[in-house]
């Protein structure tokens, strides 16, 4: 008989049970939290057989806790861990903090949260984003009753007013008063303006109206029905094309109703042959499919652009440049503006006023001329005169660096892009400009009437970097002020400030999605406080593990 190369007393050890306060249960233990929260699960999980089943295949040690262990122990304790974590990032050397802040409505669940999202740049450059809160908001959603709100979390965290510089919201009345009315400065979520210029130009006219009510009639048939869909399915086989699903737009979803027709129009020649062989609800007449084209060459910059600002790394930055090219755009004439004449100017007229606030606000201009993809280039010459004196009088005012030091850099050395010639933009022929080029030919002009001049030693170190060509708008400028903010340290600085308020309440809008899958059918009875903590612990915890 061959012997065990075991002792009878190993065997023992690996059939023993961990204590509960060993370090191995506690790290396995965390982990499952982790796991709960970061992955939207419900804390039944742990009482699922095929998840026991893993655990103890993996560790037959470890003791499986109670739910209510992991809800009312564990689920705080981690919670405790990272809001410390998020504490000493906030307490760090913080000159300006911006926010994006939201309401959402639970849709299984009579639950409303208000969210408050903070990001900052920090002194390497970084752009850093945490979720601050996402508290439960109970009663009406009054200007007052948020403003409360506000100073509630504010305090909770420790963070001075003077630090906060911005807080970006949707355009609802409540919030902007509310923000007022708390004596900090508010900006309008630039997504959500632009889908009121939308509807303002298109959505709202009474051709588009029946078009659009057919579309969603025709989708709502596929959606619901399994056979026509399978019949359609068929129907791509025969054509060879691919299989599309398609869209249906909602209301407070941004571009969703372009996708919707998208979708449809992709599909016209199978919907057709569909037609010809099966009974829909309704169709197109060929007018209405026309219509349909010029909507979707019409509303394809503006789709392009809510995509670009609605990016994590978009600022207020981007608002004045991008309008300017959407506007310039929208001002040219292409062929397929027959039968939507009315319809452009009508947006571009709805672009003018509901953006025109952008040009007289510091925050927008400000960051602009200290974004180095577009300095002031974007600017007409009474803001950019504007722009230039009131960063100079903020360089002066706050003494950053004193009036020679920082003229001292600011000789345009050490900077390739210095001295370089702008190159002129020429589109293809057949090539339908873009919001690209639209950027590239303001750009142009705007260098060929600059002619600045260097002049007393307060102004060297702006004119000098004003002086330069802006970089690629592929860089990234806070890899460009990582580099740079030797040659113009005061700029560097304000730019950590500007630069970190975003352009859209994106953020805020993002967690709430994930708040829809925190508060879903399985966890529709799970207390705020819990949800709060979960949504907390799934946006900060990856900062947390970064360190």
């Amino acid at each position: 008989m061959k012997c065990s190369d075991e002792s009878v007393a190993d065997i023992f050890e690996k059939a023993r049970k961990f204590p509960s306060d060993s370090v191995k249960a506690k790290g396995i233990t965390q982990k499952i939290v982790e796991f709960i929260a970061l992955d939207d699960q419900p804390f039944s999980v742990v009482e699922d057989v095929g998840f026991r089943r893993l655990i103890e295949h993996i560790e037959p040690r470890y003791v499986m806790l109670s739910r209510r262990h992991f809800s009312d122990v564990c689920l705080p304790e981690l919670f405790n861990v990272v809001a410390t974590h998020v504490h000493e990032h906030i307490a760090a050397e913080i000159s300006a903090i911006s926010f994006t802040t939201d309401i959402w409505s639970s849709d299984v669940s009579l639950t409303s949260m208000l969210s408050l999202t903070a990001q900052w740049i920090d002194a390497d450059f970084q752009l850093q984003k945490i979720l601050l809160h996402s508290q439960e908001f109970r009663g009406s959603h009054t200007a007052a009753a948020i403003s409360d709100a506000f100073a509630n979390m504010f305090d909770t965290w420790h963070i001075d007013r003077s630090k906060v510089h911005v807080i970006v919201s949707d355009n609802a009345r409540n919030m902007a008063n509310a923000i007022e009315d708390s004596q900090l400065k508010g900006i309008r979520c630039m997504a959500h303006t632009l889908h009121l210029v939308v509807s303002d130009g298109v959505l709202s006219q009474r051709s588009v109206k029946d078009v659009l009510a057919i579309g969603r009639r025709i989708v709502g048939h596929f959606k619901h029905s399994q056979l026509a869909y399978s019949r359609l399915q068929s129907m791509h086989g025969q054509f060879g094309t691919q299989i599309k699903r398609f869209q249906q737009d909602v209301s407070t979803r941004l571009n969703s109703t372009y996708y919707m027709l998208q979708s449809l129009f992709a599909q016209k020649r199978v919907l057709a042959a569909y037609s010809a062989d099966h009974e829909l609800p309704v169709t197109f007449t060929s007018h209405q499919w026309v219509l349909i084209e010029n909507i979707l060459s019409l509303l394809a910059p503006f789709e392009q652009l809510t995509k670009e600002i609605s990016s994590s790394d978009a600022s207020v930055a981007d608002v004045i440049p991008l309008i300017a090219a959407l506007k310039r755009l929208l001002t040219k004439v292409f062929e397929m503006d027959h039968g939507v004449k009315t319809m452009k100017s009508t947006l571009l007229e709805s672009v003018s006023t509901r953006f025109t606030e952008i040009y007289s606000d510091p925050l927008h201009f400000n960051a602009t001329v200290l974004d180095p993809r577009y300095k002031d280039h974007y600017l007409d010459a009474e803001i950019k005169q504007r722009a230039r004196e009131m960063i100079q009088t903020a360089m002066d005012a706050e003494n950053l660096r004193g009036d020679g030091e920082g003229a001292a850099h600011s000789t345009g050395e050490g900077d390739q892009s210095a001295g370089k010639k702008t190159r002129l933009f020429a589109p293809d022929e057949g090539h339908a400009p873009s919001l690209s080029d639209m950027l590239s030919e303001i750009l142009q002009e705007s260098a060929s009437n600059n002619n600045r001049q260097m002049t007393s030693s307060t102004t060297q170190q702006l004119d000098g970097y004003l002086s330069e060509v802006p970089i690629p708008r592929s860089d990234n400028p806070l890899v460009y002020w990582k580099n740079n903010h030797g040659r113009f340290p005061d700029l560097g600085k304000m730019a950590r400030k500007y630069l970190s308020a975003p352009c859209t309440s994106t953020d805020s809008e993002r967690l709430f999605s994930a708040a829809a899958h925190v508060l879903d059918e399985k966890r529709n009875r799970l207390h705020c406080n819990k949800a709060e903590k979960l949504l907390f612990i799934k946006k900060n915890l990856p900062l947390y593990l970064k360190k």
